[in-house]
């Protein structure tokens, strides 16, 4: 098959992916052109899945029946990518988008909807065995669709931060936007296997998991834009009970790097936080509990795994100071312990221990000051980058704070906004603009919009993990909790554990076959009958949902006989019957859909 040559960058020099896209239909194949420029684009054929560069003489995507009519067209925003399953080919598509802000003068879109393209016209010619899998499959596709917080831009690569780009070579912003993107926060990177094998580069989007927004301040007589950007690594990809420590290579959960941009006065600063799971071999398996037991897991491996983790950073960051947020007592306890212990073997980096629950409680946000006090010496020396208008780099990070408490969640997001306002008002000060006895907490509207801005990233990056809204998130906007935050936090907390409980399961099979942490396997027996999963998979789960109603109901029962008077256990009963009558519905309303743990984990 011909594969067409790379495009040559647009005049400016700077590479521009396709920005609208239209999408052609017929009843053999799908055609997918440039609008801008229709000469260019692919064909995928609805029936294996095998995709064809348009010929420039010919828009008809290789047919020669080119006076043959589309049976439908639309405007698409994008390709994400494509993925084969055990008989047919998807292809993922951006059919709705919103423009939230810029990076660096580039215009970055988050995607509003997706969808995919079904080529599987060869499910008529397979075995019965062949269409359930795919069935099965297929509805892990629809999980997929429903994703949050997917940005991108067509203009620039967003998944690099501000000193990253600083070091990379002249030129590369006339290369491909996929050639310079950091592998670690590309979301949709085995997606794009294909559409880069046959060098459909103005039509490759790297797309970034996390959140972006962005905040105008006015600062005494200057006007400020501080962009606040989240990647999320993709190397330990999953949901809070399904993904929790680190894997052998030394990557964890909920990895997340956090660029806090200001752009001033030709002045471009930015500030690096990182966050990820504790870095041991521990799991949190879901067993209806509200808070299922931590496990730690013994390996050999264990010293090993978190001094690739810390190297891993160091060649990436530089000097790593590590603060936990664990409490130091119960099952979190055991674990801060293990990981101090495993921190001692590492010199080079500097392990701080702060108990966030017994200092701050659930109010006290201005005892962050102590923490702070700790680390005041180390948080300068690493200092930020500083650009001046001219493009002369003043001053480099030279390390990094990583956070962590349990899920790396509402702690963490506390913490990360508390050392970036101390920084915002250390970049100001070096700027000029505020003195050396003035903070940007005496700028009470602008610090309000600044706090508001790491609020809805916690919620954003929760959302994507947990499934809910951030808890805490008073602290971060208001700096102390009221009592609409208190209802707030409870009913993402029960959110939480049903999602964790009812629903994580098939999330987490849904991301571990999109990033390509399973791979179908064509030529080979079904999977689920090889692994015995065959009645689990496809069977309706009446017996397990059972078992939970039952469950949920005795432990209603039980509560009801010795609650009396006293409230707490009343709430209590009230949440337990909440729980069972909503499971109850769920199972009556899904059938199938039931599930409480991932089908693909075993397989992989």
């Amino acid at each position: 098959m011909e594969i067409t040559p790379s495009p040559s960058p647009p005049p400016s020099g700077r590479f521009k992916l396709f920005d609208q896209l239209e999408l052609q239909e017929f009843s053999d194949k799908y055609v997918i052109k440039s609008v801008e420029s229709p000469n260019r684009g692919f064909s995928i054929s609805r029936l294996h899945g095998d995709i064809q560069p348009l010929n420039n003489d010919n828009d008809g995507g290789g047919c020669d029946e080119s006076s043959v009519s589309p049976s439908k067209t639309s405007v698409i925003y994008g390709v994400v990518g494509t993925i084969r399953l055990v008989v047919g080919t998807y292809m993922l598509v951006i059919i709705s988008r919103k423009e939230v802000g810029e990076f660096l003068g580039f215009p970055v879109f988050r995607i509003a909807a997706m969808k995919f393209l079904p080529c599987n016209e060869a499910l008529k010619f397979s075995t019965a065995q062949e269409k359930r899998d795919e069935a099965y499959f297929m509805n892990l596709l629809k999980v997929v669709e429903s994703t949050p917080g997917l940005y991108y831009s067509y203009e620039t690569d967003i998944t690099l931060n501000l000193q990253r780009r600083c070091k990379l070579a002249e030129g590369w912003m006339s290369k491909p936007i996929w050639k310079s993107a950091d592998p670690r926060f590309v979301w949709n990177k085995s997606l794009l296997e294909e559409l880069i094998e046959f060098k459909l580069d103005e039509f490759i989007i790297p797309l970034l998991q996390g959140s972006f927004g962005a905040a105008q301040l006015k600062i005494k007589e200057s006007s400020a834009t501080v962009t606040l950007v989240s990647r999320r690594c993709t190397r330990r990809l999953g949901t809070r009970m399904w993904r929790r420590g680190a894997n052998l290579e030394g990557d964890t959960a909920n990895f997340i790097e956090t660029e806090q941009l200001l752009e001033l006065e030709g002045y471009r600063s930015s500030l690096l936080q990182i966050r990820g799971s504790i870095p041991l071999l521990w799991e949190q398996i879901v067993d209806l509990s509200y808070r299922p037991c931590l496990r730690i897991i013994s390996h050999e491996q264990t010293s090993k795994v978190v001094e690739r983790h810390f190297h891993d950073l160091y060649q990436r960051y530089g000097d790593t100071m590590a603060v936990d947020l664990t409490n130091k007592h119960g099952d979190e306890g055991q674990l801060s312990a293990a990981y101090a212990a495993e921190m001692q073997k590492l010199p080079n980096v500097r392990y701080v221990p702060f108990d966030f629950h017994h200092v701050c409680g659930n109010s006290n946000f201005d005892n962050l000051q102590i923490l702070y006090n700790q680390i005041l010496d180390d948080f300068q020396k690493q200092g930020y980058i500083l650009i001046d208008a001219e493009g002369n780099i003043l001053e480099e990070q030279k390390g990094i704070i990583r956070s962590n408490c349990i899920d790396c969640l509402d702690r963490t997001n506390v913490t990360q906004s508390f050392l970036g306002q101390k920084s915002l008002t250390m970049q100001l000060q070096r700027i000029g603009v505020l003195s050396s006895i003035e903070f940007i907490t005496m700028f009470s509207e602008e610090y309000g919009k600044f706090r508001a801005l790491w609020a809805e990233q916690g919620d954003e990056v929760s959302l994507e993990y947990a499934g809910t809204h951030a808890l805490k998130g008073d602290l971060v906007r208001y700096g102390r909790q009221t009592i609409g935050g208190k209802i707030k936090d409870g009913m993402s907390a029960l959110s939480r554990y049903y999602l964790n409980n009812f629903q994580d399961g098939v999330r987490q099979d849904a991301l571990d076959l999109i990033s390509g942490h399973y791979s179908v396997n064509r030529n080979g027996p079904s999977p689920f009958q090889l692994n015995g999963f065959e009645s689990l998979s496809y069977l309706p789960v009446a017996s397990a949902a059972s078992a939970l109603i039952i469950g949920g109901l005795t432990i209603t029962s039980v509560t009801i006989q010795q609650a009396g008077r006293q409230a707490q256990q009343y709430l209590s009963t009230v949440i337990w019957a909440g729980v069972t009558a909503g499971v109850m519905a769920v199972v009556k309303a899904n059938g199938r859909q039931f599930c409480s743990r991932p089908r693909l984990c075993g397989l992989l």
